[in-house]
């Protein structure tokens, strides 16, 4: 049964008189429904996409570092045999591994860093008002909306050994052409130039949509102060967006971490999985499709998974500890 205070809430009756026991219970009520509709409200949106989080990511996670435990093929995957932690002690003393995290290192700080600095110089350009703006803001993001089989495909003719646009380049200035597949370094740096094409004007825009929300009196405030414009981009630009910088920052390295369809595409064929025929732009990513579809273990393939995780919790991990340390020293 409804109680008058309920009643007089809902409209049903009206209220008890200003100044009495139950006015004061009312209000306490009304105010209390209104905190819940208030504050409740982020949560009630919120609850059902972190039950579609936890059913698509927290169940593979779980079932992928079940299945690193165990003996796994790929033609029988509902039969396993229990193996305990031999899957990672035999990753770590693989050589393969060793050399495949190398590579996903090496790679992701040529392809990040200077993809990140283009992309900051180019929102610093794009900031200024200019004609045809909104045309270099659109055509920035090309490379982004392109495949990433396509944009491989066309780098990897340029990069061709014999009739490659690179080597014509340097042909012509007296430099012997390079076999930019089969040597190391040449390979991981025309890899690097694949994501520095498809993810600088990316970054540019994310860059640019938060130098734009920084207020114009920083800038008026600076320029009365006398200083120039490359003091204005350190000292106010870059602060500015220090937040956006982290954010590209940690998206660039899970992106480096998981690198897979340029290398794989970039060996035109079955160089491609093994990441060359010396395994010298073979990444983590590269490594565990070898291990899942090329020699069908499953639990290898979990195994290395797992590792790609971990790795990326630790760096997160040690680079919140450095901001933690910083903080504390300032």
């Amino acid at each position: 049964m409804a109680t008058s205070t309920t009643k007089a809430l809902a409209g049903e009756e009206p209220p008890a008189p200003p100044g009495t026991a139950g006015d004061a219970s009312a209000r306490r009520r009304g105010s209390l429904l209104h905190r819940l509709d208030v504050k409740g409200a982020p949560y009630a949106f919120v609850a059902p996409f972190f039950v579609v989080f936890a059913a698509f990511s927290f169940y593979p996670l779980i079932y992928t570092s079940w299945i690193s435990l165990h003996h796994v093929e790929l033609a029988t995957l509902d039969v396993r045999e229990w193996v305990g932690l031999d899957n990672y002690t035999e990753l770590w003393q693989d050589e393969r591994f060793w050399n495949a995290l190398t590579n996903t290192i090496t790679i992701g700080v040529i392809s990040t860093v200077p993809q990140l600095l283009m992309a900051l110089g180019l929102a610093h350009l794009l900031n200024y008002r200019m004609r045809a703006s909104l045309f270099f803001r659109v055509a920035s993001l090309v490379p982004y909306a392109t495949s990433v089989a396509a944009a491989a495909l066309v780098f990897t003719m340029i990069y061709e050994r014999d009739f490659g646009m690179i080597n014509w380049a340097l042909g012509s200035i007296g430099i012997d052409p390079l076999d930019w597949e089969a040597e190391k370094w040449p390979s991981q740096v025309a890899i690097s130039t694949i994501v520095i094409w498809r993810w600088t004007g990316y970054n540019a825009l994310l860059y640019l949509a938060a130098m734009q929300a920084i207020p114009a009196e920083r800038y008026e405030a600076a320029s009365i102060d006398g200083a120039s414009r490359w003091k204005q981009f350190t000292n106010v630009t870059v602060p500015g967006i220090r937040s956006t910088i982290v954010f590209t920052i940690v998206l660039s390295t899970i992106g480096a971490t998981q690198l897979f369809g340029e290398p794989l595409i970039f060996g035109q064929g079955p160089n491609g999985v093994t990441g060359g025929a010396d395994n010298q732009y073979q990444t983590l990513g590269l490594l565990l499709y070898e291990e899942g579809w090329k020699n069908y273990q499953m639990g290898r393939s979990a195994t290395v998974a797992w590792a790609m995780f971990l790795l990326l919790f630790l760096a997160f991990a040690v680079q919140r500890l450095i901001k933690r340390l910083r903080t504390r020293s300032s």
